[in-house]
């Protein structure tokens, strides 16, 4: 008899994947409603939060790949935030057109109210699994990112 293919999801890390996906589109749809009253999106969000992560420091490619996204997609936002006056630019010491993006007063001031909106979620979140545990699935999906990345890198689908 010949052996039965495994269904698609019966592999556990088909299985997450397609739970990060449900996870991903949920905190899309859950941000989008959240910061709708401040005028922004989930991924206007998401790039100003890469660039408080960044201080200033990072141009729109380093945006983009402190988020995992292309380029282009990151420039489109950045372009939309820079026009509704929420970040701005600077000079660059390191390359000379790769400008660096910085939030203006009032695109900080958005991304502070956006995160005080989004505190007690996360805190409400959090508290569904202990910290340690919290802290290892952390540690785990940053791990295996790394692992495809890797494969990425390497040209490898295996």
């Amino acid at each position: 008899m010949k052996d039965e293919p495994q269904a698609p999801f019966d592999h556990p890390a088909n299985a997450l994947v397609l739970e990060v996906f449900r996870l991903n589109g949920a905190l899309i749809r859950f941000g989008d409603a959240l910061v709708k009253p401040l005028g922004l999106t989930s991924a206007r969000w998401q790039v100003l939060g890469s660039i408080a992560h960044g201080r200033g420091a990072f141009s729109v490619a380093r945006l983009a790949d402190n988020m995992g996204l292309a380029r282009q997609s990151v420039q489109r936002i950045v372009d939309e935030l820079a026009e509704a006056g929420l970040v701005g630019f600077e000079p660059n010491p390191a390359h000379k057109r790769a400008r660096l993006v910085v939030m203006t007063p009032r695109g900080r001031r958005a991304f502070a109210r956006a995160t005080e909106l989004w505190h007690p979620v996360a805190d409400a979140m959090a508290s569904a699994l202990a910290l340690r545990e919290l802290r290892k699935t952390t540690d785990n999906l940053a791990a295996l990112r790394g692992r495809l990345e890797q494969h990425t890198e390497n040209g490898s689908s295996e």
